[in-house]
């Protein structure tokens, strides 16, 4: 599987663990999609709409030999197949999935945007992304993922919630 993809996960309703690790065993299980590893998961604060319960975050590696556009549209269908509904912006969700690198691409399009647009600006998506892969960078920004984060004012909001200790992604996804 050629191309190499950072997906970042969400949830706020519901059992949002099963909702996350759900996702993941769904995302694994497409015929071209593999994941490679996960994050631990984080209960974040919300943002913009703040009147909702609180996140679990985290992220995951995967490789693929789908298109940018391809994945995007396996993604939205494990979210639908997942509960995600559509209602307001920023707000409570199931299952919220986000392309946020797809190898080392700038992709603008209306329906896509990678890297995701406003990544750089989240600590609940970089935290996570640093855990996994602490040399990555951020094709549009010149500067390292650590620095970003440690210019971030929500860090505080991101809290460690299940770590991952070193267990083997499949084994995680057994449960």
């Amino acid at each position: 599987m050629k191309n190499d993809v950072y997906i970042a996960l969400g949830s706020n309703m519901g059992n949002r663990e099963r909702y996350l690790l759900d996702a993941i065993k769904k995302i694994n299980q497409h015929p071209s999609i593999s994941v490679v590893n996960i994050s631990s998961i984080y209960e974040t604060d919300p943002i913009g709409f703040t009147d909702q319960e609180q996140f679990l975050n985290m992220v995951i590696h995967a490789n693929t030999d789908l298109t940018a556009f391809q994945l995007l549209l396996s993604l939205q269908e494990i979210e639908k197949l997942l509960d995600r509904k559509r209602e307001v912006k920023w707000g409570p969700r199931t299952l919220d999935l986000d392309i946020l690198l797809y190898n080392h691409e700038n992709i603008e399009a209306e329906q896509l945007i990678v890297p995701h647009p406003r990544m750089h600006e989240r600590a609940f998506v970089l935290i996570p992304l640093y855990e996994l892969n602490k040399d990555i960078s951020i094709p549009t920004l010149d500067k390292p993922i650590s620095t970003i984060i440690d210019q971030l004012q929500d860090k505080e909001g991101v809290r460690i919630w299940k770590q991952k200790n070193g267990v083997d992604v499949f084994a995680l996804l057994e449960n």
